[in-house]
């Protein structure tokens, strides 16, 4: 009795060339040690990359810093110096846009029977 061959076979046909490359090799690999292959070298990549980052990100907030330092006393208090004087009833009205050199001050008329707010 003969045992026919099936007609697709289960393994995938790969020609003699295929065993010597290098990505069939790391696939085997990374198929048995997945960690050691792919995780590692991922950590490894991730950790290097954060010493060589680290002093750029120094270098940078040092540089920040000296835009945004603190001022002395004596500097805040010649900064306060400098400043005009300023009336805020005058900024109110300028900065409403209207000129309100001429106005009259008028009670509001109330509806009969309306309170009139007064206690």
């Amino acid at each position: 009795m003969t045992h026919a061959m099936p007609t697709f076979q289960s393994n995938r046909f790969r020609a003699s060339g295929d065993a010597s490359r290098i990505g069939s090799q790391y696939r085997r690999l990374m198929a048995k040690h997945p960690f050691v292959m792919f995780g590692l070298p991922f950590i490894a990549v991730v950790v290097a990359g954060s010493f060589v980052l680290t002093p750029a990100t120094a270098i940078r907030y040092e540089r920040h810093d000296r835009k945004v330092r603190q001022m002395t006393k004596e500097e805040e208090l010649g900064v306060r110096r400098a400043a005009r004087k300023v009336d805020m009833k005058e900024e109110y009205y300028r900065l409403a846009g209207r000129d309100l050199d001429d106005w009259e001050q008028k009670r509001v008329e109330r509806l009969p029977g309306e309170s009139d707010g007064i206690l």
